[in-house]
């Protein structure tokens, strides 16, 4: 269970961003079966717990981690344009939380580089790459928390082929 809100020294770090409104507006889209906000926040804090261990900039980690899928979209956009801004939203992210937010060229450099390698930008820092790396993760856990069970069903489903191939 994430506790993210009995640590002080990451809310006094992250608040300013948590209470914005049009921040908030990330607790209404979906995101990997649970809320792009409840996403970027685990992201967030487990890079920031990591950086903290790495002896790394956590101060820009916890902020850039929260930012890093700071784009609003429509619920209703098609597979097309949700395959699209796969590749596409880490420029509007930077875009709209830099309108927003002062942020260091580590923090865009860290935001817009967190699809690496699936977007073009570089992770130009150690933070950068992770940040990079705990979304990745993140993301995955969340995507079989969601599919689990699909995977699970078309993996038996391969298994029972292969075993009846193989015989």
């Amino acid at each position: 269970m994430l506790k993210y809100n009995y640590d002080l020294k990451y809310l006094d770090i992250v608040n300013p961003i948590l209470e914005n409104k049009e921040f908030n507006k990330l607790n209404n889209i979906e995101h990997h079966g649970i809320t792009r906000l409840d996403h970027s926040i685990r992201v967030s804090y487990y890079s920031y717990k990591i950086s903290k261990v790495l002896k790394l900039d956590y101060r820009e980690v916890a902020r850039a981690g929260l930012l890093h899928d700071f784009f609003l979209s429509d619920e209703e956009r098609t597979l097309k344009e949700r395959f699209i801004s796969v590749f596409t939203h880490p420029r509007i992210a930077v875009r709209k939380a830099g309108s927003l937010f002062e942020l260091s060229d580590k923090e865009k450099n860290i935001i817009e580089s967190h699809m690496f390698p699936l977007y073009t930008a570089l992770p130009k820092y150690a933070e950068s790459w992770l940040v990079s790396c705990t979304d990745k993760v993140v993301g995955s856990y969340e995507f079989l928390m969601k599919f689990g069970y699909k995977v699970s069903y078309i993996m038996n489903i391969y298994l029972i082929f292969l075993f009846n191939v193989i015989k």
